[in-house]
């Protein structure tokens, strides 16, 4: 009897418990094979060049993108950001999280399959090893061989050339937090400081690990977005999903040939050599299925070489199992409300960007006490003024004080700040003439710099209690 499609990924969900858990008792050797999933995963995979090649981008004599902790200061190309500024990281923290979400609402683990760093570099740790140790049979039977001078040779190579990577892997990321430049000769002359000695250990311990080792163990009990994942499909999420209807009953080709009452399906298990997390599409949706597609290449190929229609095994959601027709993914209430999130969080980060500025001055006023007389009668009012210089070159500024006539500014005026140099100088401002003068004084700080650009800061001046005429009587 066959089962309708939706009826029986319904069944398969429900029966998961049921199916054979991956515990990594048995090291699954994945079969590499051409395809358009193959080749998009190539292709996605390729953008991790930018991790390795980003710290070495030049721009104007410096590197282009630094995250310079000890500095307090993350520097892309021209633009600077600097503490007071972090706020605008979280919206771009946010952006990516909205966009992952629409991603698994629209296509399911699409980032897990394509653009994960545990599954990229544990492609290119399992690319290496089919180079040196040959297709899986070949690895199984050399895992499985005695030692001798061939398999210690294999082994060897092996092993240093995915400790290279992973060092690599260290070095990179160090790199983008100081000069990379300087990072190299500080690992080679043994001089680097001790943070970039415990990140180059972590992560060549953790890479070599993970991805050498680990592999799909991790997407299966380490990774928690494999955990909250499903609380994002919807029934118009697109998943690689097996076409029961058309594929049952299954039996292999030489037996059923001359029945005519037979699935698609020769039960090649194809579909289960290829997959990197080693488990069995046909089961219906797993916890171990990162929608990487490459049973789907698989299940084409068959089909292709039985003159067979393809599409076996597809991406398909559940309403359009049902229905034919799924709903298109841009209409769903999931994917429209992150979709929104996405364009709002965009123009805020576009909005926040351009408004960052050169430099900064902030004012703080001195409350303890408010004012204070002078032996001449002038009050006089103490300020704290810190200034920041957001650029990479040495600025020089002016300080004018914009308010009542009365008050003068009686401390420095002028300042000249090093590329990203911050500092902080008292301010006092006296009022030689009080008969005039108000009990609270609106005033601004004008901070100008060398380019003719200016900020301006709103404080008060604080004056004597008002008296008959502004007076103020001891």
């Amino acid at each position: 009897m066959t089962t309708s499609s939706s009826d029986y990924l319904i069944e398969s969900l429900k029966s998961e418990q049921g199916l054979p858990i991956n515990t990594g008792s048995q090291k699954v050797h994945p079969k590499r094979m051409a395809g358009r999933f193959r080749t998009l995963k190539w292709w996605t995979a390729s953008l991790w060049l930018i991790f390795f090649l980003g710290p070495y981008l030049r721009w104007n004599e410096q590197q282009a993108i630094l995250l310079d902790i000890p500095a307090r200061q993350f520097r892309f190309f021209n633009l600077a950001i600097f503490p007071q500024d972090v706020w605008i990281l979280t919206f771009v923290l946010l952006f990516f999280v909205m966009l992952l979400i629409l991603l698994t609402a629209v296509a399911g683990r699409v980032f897990c399959g394509f653009f994960c760093f545990q599954t990229v570099w544990t492609d290119l740790y399992m690319w290496i090893e089919e180079r040196l140790e040959g297709p899986p049979r070949r690895r199984q039977q050399l895992d499985q061989a005695p030692w001798n001078a061939e398999k210690l040779l294999r082994k060897t190579v092996k092993h240093a050339l995915w400790l290279m990577i992973a060092a690599l892997t260290g070095v990179s990321f160090a790199a983008w937090f100081t000069d990379a430049h300087h990072l190299w000769q500080a690992y080679f002359s043994l001089q680097a400081h001790p943070a970039a000695w415990m990140v180059l250990a972590m992560f060549t311990a953790g890479t070599y690990l993970f991805a050498g080792f680990m592999r799909e163990q991790v997407c299966f009990w380490l990774c928690p977005y494999a955990r909250i994942q499903g609380v994002m499909y919807g029934e118009n999420t697109a998943l690689p999903v097996y076409d029961a209807q058309r594929g049952e009953p299954r039996q292999k080709l030489g037996a059923v040939k001359n029945q005519t009452n037979r699935g698609a399906c020769v039960d090649c298990d194809l579909c289960v050599a290829v997959c990197p997390t080693g488990i069995d599409i046909r089961d219906g949706q797993q916890i171990g299925c990162i929608t990487c597609g490459l049973c789907i290449d698989a299940c084409d190929h068959v089909m292709g070489k039985l003159d067979q229609p393809k599409g076996l095994v597809s991406y398909k959601s559940l309403n359009s199992m049902r229905t034919g027709q799924g709903k298109p993914f841009y209409k769903t209430p999931l994917a429209m409300t992150a979709g929104l999130s996405l364009v709002a969080l965009l123009l805020i980060i576009i909005s926040s960007i351009s408004h960052i500025s050169e430099f900064s001055i902030s004012v703080y006023h001195h409350r303890q006490p408010e004012f204070i007389k002078l032996s001449d009668g002038a009050i006089r009012n103490r300020y704290q003024l810190k200034i920041q210089n957001k650029t990479d070159r040495a600025v020089g500024y002016q300080l004018s004080i914009i308010g009542p006539s009365e008050i003068k500014n009686q401390g420095r005026v002028h300042f000249m700040l090093e590329p990203g140099e911050a500092i902080s100088r008292t301010v006092l401002l006296d009022a030689l003439d009080i008969a005039h003068l108000a009990e609270i004084n609106a005033i601004s700080f004008r901070l100008l710099n060398d380019k003719g650009a200016e900020k301006m800061f709103q404080t008060v001046f604080i004056g004597p209690p008002e008296k008959t005429g502004g007076v103020w009587d001891d």
